[in-house]
């Protein structure tokens, strides 16, 4: 028995003016897709986020157009009736070798490594949850929401310590930990650039030029948490944009 579609949506980023919510698509335990959306309020935004992401599953459900007839197949019904003299052939010249890289060319900067003190942070998050007036209990509602563990000890990774502190900033005081809105961690951000990626067939000079018009960088990597859910919109917006005209580039390497 095929299992039914059913739709999850969570609240990613909030501040005045401004919520980003995610909406995904889940077919028993098989999550099909993912969508953000930003608007004034979160229900205009898990609105916005529903209405593309069903539009890009109804893309994906629809087969590819065929690929246009090559020049021979289109010339293959030309004769002549009269033969012709053939003129003589010369031999090609030469295909021009391809330009050496200049070796003044920086490479892109690597991201800055993980710091080993983490202490400043524990010290913020512990006076964000004073704020809040939340208790180890209610703490630990929000981690596991957020991480999926109750315990803070239990984030081995910077990232996701540095979005826990972020997301505790942005609450206001007597937030409810049980409905607040909780961090899109930076691998689920990378995840869902890399399938959205995928979905474009762009290849990794696609993806870093429009990183450069856009941000001014050349790696994925390089990007702050907000740069990168903003990256991830912007490729939404190409893939819904660009959908009809059947435009596409040979799938590659992700831009870092």
């Amino acid at each position: 028995m095929e299992t039914s579609l059913s739709y999850r949506a969570r609240l990613v980023h909030a501040e005045p003016g401004r919520r980003v919510v995610q909406v995904s698509a889940w077919q028993g335990s098989t999550c099909l897709g993912s969508s953000l959306a930003e608007a004034g309020s979160a229900d205009l935004a898990e609105e916005q986020a529903l209405a593309r992401l069903q539009q890009r599953l109804q893309l994906q459900l629809q087969p590819p157009p065929p690929p246009p007839p090559s020049e021979r197949t289109r010339h293959a019904v030309v004769r002549r009736e009269d033969p012709q003299p053939q003129p003589e052939l010369t031999p090609a010249a030469p295909a021009p070798a391809p330009a050496p890289v200049s070796e003044s060319t920086p490479p892109p900067p690597e991201p800055p490594a993980d710091p080993e003190d983490w202490s400043d942070e524990l010290a913020e998050i512990d006076i964000q949850l004073q704020r809040l007036g939340w208790d180890r209990n209610q703490e630990s509602t929000y981690l596991q929401r957020a991480f999926g563990h109750p315990n803070r000890n239990r984030i081995t990774h910077y990232a996701d310590l540095s979005a826990y502190l972020r997301g505790l900033r942005g609450l206001p005081e007597g937030s409810d930990p049980a409905n607040a809105s909780v961090p899109l961690r930076r691998r689920d951000l990378l995840e869902q650039s890399d399938q959205l990626l995928q979905s474009l067939r762009w290849d990794a000079n696609r993806g870093r030029q429009m990183l450069e018009q856009n941000f001014q960088l050349s790696s994925r990597q390089q990007l702050s948490d907000e740069q990168l859910l903003s990256f991830n919109m912007l490729l939404e917006t190409e893939l819904l944009s660009g959908a009809d005209s059947g435009s596409a580039v040979t799938a590659a390497a992700p831009p870092g």
